[in-house]
């Protein structure tokens, strides 16, 4: 698939993407926070179906690192990117922590909005996320698990520079990078090689502050739009965050993925495009190139 660099600009803050693909338009959001883009093989298993636009999200290179960092800067920085490229109404596709800023931009935008896809979601309800831990410990080995803590403090430390707690963050990442997968062995390598600390740190609590608030739980059942969920069974982030966030919904229907976890599109290529086809239909909505 042929890609096109962008970047657009959201009072002075650069934010860099790429965008390529046929069909309707359809905005990629990529997890974290605090981390560049990663959907390129995602964007490219969807492209026959849709004309994806992703970005990094502001907080690392090749975007800037730009606070404030908040659940609405993000989606604010989401609605812009489609105005950068006239789209007054895509399909939201996230990934993870993107899935859950597409649930966002659900409920606080829904008119510019085709429906959304959310692809191992953090989901409405924050408890899911103690569980997310423990599974990472369950799969780890006594002495992997402490050293991912030791790092995970480390990178909270404001003892510390910034670079010194970014290269802890980086690798506790490398560390946990193969058991987001339901078999280790086909994790590849660990694709994150800049972290954004800052950008980590504020839009967690954010995401901690909307959970507080029920902002989702509440919100959520009001909204009427296609919604789709693809989960991996394996996911160390449970299931659970999925089915429960699905059933606040009118419209909402979730696909499990068998043997695999975090990143179906890399542990069982082709199944996210499957699901997304079959969830598509034949009306997909307006093409960019539409007149």
């Amino acid at each position: 698939m042929a890609e096109e660099p962008f970047e657009v600009s959201v009072d002075g803050v650069a934010l860099a993407g790429m965008g390529g693909g046929s069909g309707p338009a359809a905005l990629l959001l990529h997890g974290g926070p605090g981390v560049p883009d990663y959907t390129g093989p995602l964007a490219a298993e969807l492209a026959p179906l849709v004309t994806t636009i992703r970005y990094t999200q502001r907080g690392v290179e090749p975007s800037d690192a730009a606070p404030p960092y908040s659940v609405e800067v993000h989606a604010a920085d989401a609605l812009a990117v489609l105005d950068g490229h006239g789209v007054d109404r895509a399909w939201v596709i996230g990934h993870s922590w993107g899935g859950q800023l597409a649930l966002h931009l659900a409920v606080s935008h829904p008119e510019r909005l085709l429906g959304i896809v959310c692809i191992d979601p953090l989901g409405a309800q924050g408890d899911t996320l103690e569980e997310y831990g423990r599974n990472f410990q369950a799969r780890m080995t006594a002495e992997d698990w402490a050293r991912a803590e030791a790092l995970d403090v480390r990178s909270e430390d404001m003892n510390l520079s910034v670079s010194e707690r970014e290269r802890a963050a980086l690798e506790c990442h490398h560390l946990l990078w193969p058991h987001y997968f339901a078999d280790p062995d086909v994790a590849g390598p660990d694709y994150l090689s800049r972290y954004g600390v800052e950008c980590a740190e504020q839009t967690s609590a954010s995401i901690r502050a909307h959970f507080d608030r029920r902002t989702l739980a509440e919100g959520l059942p009001s909204v009427r739009m296609p919604a789709l969920f693809i989960h991996g069974e394996d996911d160390p982030l449970p299931f659970r965050a999925s089915t429960e966030t699905a059933a606040l919904m009118q419209e909402a229907t979730v696909e499990v993925v068998s043997r695999c976890g975090h990143f179906p599109w890399l542990e069982r290529p082709g199944t996210v495009a499957d699901a997304c086809s079959r969830f598509l239909g034949p009306s997909q909505g307006p093409s960019l190139t539409d007149p």
